[in-house]
């Protein structure tokens, strides 16, 4: 469906929606060893999309794959003082990274995986249900009936809630994955994220600050919530740790101030649209290191 902007303020924010999809562009196994303050790691490796590389948090280290100094797995890793580290998480991948090539600089996250590696943690997901077009299609949509929710109504028209099939399509790569990782690094202890809270969790919304409907927001945040749940699911059914970084990112979503807010709007140079910032990345870390403990 194509849509013509009515208004100079209709056609910024659309491009910037636009801006915003370049920029997002074995069941009965342990799940390892508890790290306390008394266990050595010796190998960590992250892997992961954008929500994990810290795409648009200064500095970024990695261009390609719009990864930042300050991304959750750089504080992790300080923490834990590993005596070897490995952090390919990449903005735009799916699951199928894991096992397939990004792009010139990015192969497959698996390769960086062996025998050795001790500590696993995978952010994975987002992409694979389509983040990017999802955001582009509510915040654009909102524009034109920002009282009702034409988003929710363009993904359920035929009677199915679109979304909530594609979660649960992705549930068999998730439990793939994490097999994936089991079969590379056996002795290791996964940790898989879920990811923080973009909008009020009481379902509010925030149109000064994002266009998304007033009747999109409950639905946007219970279609999170179902794949934070699926991620759940899948982690506990093949013995890895699942790591809620919902819970406590409550009452810092987008439409919060900055200096509360841990996740981005639309308009911002402190991350990507609609990616944890620096304080979001820190939140992410201290909830992955609460699960490793």
């Amino acid at each position: 469906m194509r849509f013509v902007p009515s208004s100079r303020r209709a056609r910024t924010v659309v491009a910037a929606a636009t801006t915003t999809a370049a920029a997002l562009a074995t069941a009965g196994l342990g799940t390892g060893p508890a790290l306390g303050a008394e266990t050595q790691v010796g190998r960590y490796v992250a892997l992961g999309d954008s929500f994990a590389s810290a795409a648009g948090v200064p500095d970024q280290v990695d261009s390609a794959c719009a990864r930042s100094s300050r991304n959750y797995p750089a504080l992790v890793n300080a923490s834990l003082a590993p005596a070897a580290h490995k952090d390919v998480t990449c903005g735009g991948a799916t699951t199928v990274h894991m096992t397939s090539s990004q792009n010139a600089s990015a192969p497959p996250q698996f390769d960086a995986l062996n025998a050795d590696t001790d500590v696993v943690t995978l952010t994975i997901g987002g992409n694979d249900i389509g983040f990017a077009d999802i955001i582009v299609r509510c915040v654009s949509l909102g524009l034109f009936n920002p009282s009702g929710s034409p988003c929710k109504n363009s993904y359920t028209w035929t009677g199915t809630d679109r979304l909530a099939a594609t979660i649960n399509a992705t549930a068999p790569k998730i439990a793939a994955t994490i097999d994936g990782i089991r079969q590379r690094a056996p002795h290791a202890r996964i940790l898989v994220t879920g990811y923080p809270a973009i909008l009020p969790d009481d379902g509010t919304n925030c149109p000064s600050v994002v266009s998304i409907a007033k009747g999109d927001a409950p639905w946007l945040r219970d279609t999170h919530k179902r794949l934070n749940a699926m991620i759940a699911a899948q982690s506990a059914a093949r013995g890895a740790v699942y790591v809620d970084t919902y819970t406590k990112s409550i009452g810092h979503d987008v439409c919060k101030p900055q200096g509360t807010r841990w996740m981005e709007p639309l308009i911002t140079n402190a991350a990507a649209p609609f990616h944890p910032n620096a304080a979001g990345e820190r939140a992410m870390a201290d909830a992955v290191l609460a699960a490793a403990s």
